[in-house]
């Protein structure tokens, strides 16, 4: 995606949430982040019974009030040894630094992008900002995490192992142009997925744009330090069906999106192509079991 204007933030994100809650988690640890906010990123121990450092979590709902609202996919947090957190929800992206003291989650400085998110995704963030006051208690089971407030309200989190960019199957959630996001025609969600094989050293793409299925060639370069990795896709072959508006106007958008050098961003259970035309998709991977 183009480069996006990074400023200090004051609202809650669904984001801002689950990275400041993963730290409540780390292991006992001392280290400096580079934010200037308090807690972990100056210079305060992070202290809990189960250590989660580096751990990639998913969020799976926020309840408010008994009212239970379950997350966007994509809504993920990763930390750094040092307690410095940043997460993505297939939107936007956040930073922040807390203070952990035992169990107990005091929040920090924070930082995130700008971009324009889908109405769905806003009243999330507006429900899991309403969650996310005072303070929190984090408890740890299995590969569970749990952050709850002193009404009650609660977030839930579940830890995930990675997903290859090859042989990973990925659904299309969002779609994108320059730094605004959208989300999908109605009724389309599912519709568009893909799937990346390797044959010896040929690499292919396949799978269905939203109504018809596809197969293309393509060339895999590597992120350096510095640059993106790039997908060069070849000539898309397609079925011709005709379908409903929407999953038609669905294709015509990931179409757009698989032309030539796609720079591409993989994280952890999330990948975003973004083309040189600045046409861009999220995609995301099923949970492990589903």
């Amino acid at each position: 995606m183009p480069n996006q204007r990074i400023t200090p933030i004051t609202t809650v994100t669904a984001v801002t949430t689950v990275a400041l809650l993963t730290l409540a988690a780390c292991g006992t640890e001392s280290g400096k982040g580079s934010g200037s906010g308090a807690g972990a990123g100056s210079g305060g121990e992070v202290r809990t019974e189960t250590a989660l450092t580096d751990v990639r979590w998913n969020v799976d709902s926020v309840t408010v009030g008994g009212k239970k609202t379950a997350a966007p996919n994509g809504a993920s947090v990763e930390i750094d040894s040092q307690g410095r957190a940043s997460a993505k929800t297939g939107c936007n992206s956040i930073g922040a630094d807390v203070t952990v003291e035992g169990d107990t989650v005091t929040v920090g400085k924070k930082q995130s992008t700008l971009i324009g998110c889908p109405k769905e995704l806003e009243a999330f963030e507006k429900a899991l900002s309403g969650a996310f006051s005072g303070t929190l208690k984090a408890t740890v089971q299995d590969k569970r995490l749990t952050l709850t407030t002193a009404d009650g309200d609660a977030i839930a989190l579940t830890s995930e192992p990675p997903a290859p960019l090859v042989g990973t199957e990925w659904t299309v959630g969002a779609l994108a142009q320059g730094a605004t996001a959208a989300s999908l025609p109605k009724g389309t969600d599912g519709k568009a997925r893909f799937t990346f094989r390797k044959d010896g050293e040929e690499l292919s793409m396949e799978g269905s744009l939203g109504c018809n299925s596809f197969s293309a060639p393509a060339r895999l370069t590597e992120p350096t330090a510095g640059a993106p990795g790039v997908l060069t896709i070849g000539r898309v072959s397609s079925t011709r069906k005709l379908c409903p508006g929407p999953e038609m106007t669905l294709e015509r958008q990931v179409q757009k999106v698989l032309e030539g050098k796609v720079a591409y961003e993989l994280g952890h259970r999330g990948l975003t192509l973004t083309s040189a035309g600045g046409q861009g998709l999220s995609a995301t991977a099923a949970a492990p079991g589903k």
